[in-house]
């Protein structure tokens, strides 16, 4: 399949298989710069691996990316349903950000997010930052469902704060990679994070708390 291009490389020791995908998007040399970065870092081939392990420092001409991760086989599912005994081998790796990942992700959040979020096949895709909301719009009707904020794009953040002014008792409360939560209200005036402005933050500023 002309559009999608699977590179592996064994580890030193011969035991398990690094593999990047690309979907409509092949570079040969940043898929070598990838697997050579992995098998140097032995990336995912710890005993207890994190559901992201996410190893810092990567880099390769012509691209911003400065990270890679490793992620285990119960989370790629390659080659689930055609060939277990390969699957169970393999650790996928991708390039990434480091804005992307908490590195305190569950097993179920994890899952989530490369197979619904991080589009990590596409070698010349952007950061999508780690980045959880929850929020209620008096106006609109729209809001989150229960008391826990889920994964969202800055881009559904940034839309839910334009659409906050004229909703009186409504907010956005969002939290970013380190933990560090914000929470914007609208009663008549703003409020972020229990202190009263007379606008609301700018998208660069909020942008730049995803870093």
């Amino acid at each position: 399949m002309s559009r999608f291009v699977f590179s592996l490389a064994m580890n030193a020791e011969g035991t398990r298989v690094h593999q990047v995908n690309a979907r409509d998007s092949f570079d040969e040399d940043l898929a070598r710069s990838v697997l050579t970065f992995a098998r140097e870092h032995r990336a995912g081939l710890g005993e207890d691996p994190r559901p992201f392990e996410v190893v810092p420092g990567f880099s390769h001409p012509g691209y911003d990316f400065d990270a890679l991760v490793a992620i285990q086989p119960d989370i790629h599912g390659y080659y689930v349903g055609r060939n277990e005994e390969l699957n169970e081998v393999v650790v996928g790796v991708f390039p990434a950000y480091v804005r992307e990942f908490s590195g305190n992700e569950t097993q179920e959040e994890a899952f989530f997010r490369f197979k619904r979020m991080l589009n990590a096949a596409d070698m010349t895709r952007g950061a999508m930052p780690f980045l959880r909301m929850k929020f209620d719009n008096t106006r609109t009707g729209g809001g989150s469902e229960g008391d826990l904020r889920g994964f969202t794009t800055p881009d559904v953040l940034l839309r839910e704060l334009e659409l906050l002014e004229g909703a009186p008792g409504s907010f956005v409360e969002y939290e970013n990679r380190h933990g560090r939560v914000w929470r914007i209200e609208w009663n008549g005036s703003w409020t972020v994070d229990g202190e009263a402005r007379e606008h609301a933050p700018a998208p660069a500023e909020v942008l730049e708390t995803l870093n």
